[in-house]
């Protein structure tokens, strides 16, 4: 389990950079979280971060599709990772 959970882990912070790559994306992020990009760096690597941000891709499919695409995955792989890193 703790690897599935390395690679859900890893998956999603190449997310969230993809994320963070688009300025009108990361400030949709960040209001829609409520966090700061002090906040966001201070909690980085925590798993429910890092889920939040593969459920607010989820939230919008265009990008869940895009952030797949550019990463070269499937958007039912995002969708896992999230669910790893819940567990």
């Amino acid at each position: 389990m703790r690897e599935e959970s390395t690679n859900a882990e890893a998956l999603a912070l190449s997310a969230l950079g993809w994320t963070l790559s688009d300025g009108d994306r990361a400030a949709r992020l960040l209001a829609l979280t409520g966090l700061t990009p002090e906040g966001l760096r201070a909690r980085i690597s925590e798993p429910s971060l890092l889920s939040a941000t593969l459920g607010f891709l989820e939230a919008y499919e265009p990008d869940l599709i895009a952030c797949a695409d550019a990463l070269g995955v499937t958007p039912a792989r995002l969708v896992g990772a999230r669910l790893d890193l819940e567990r």
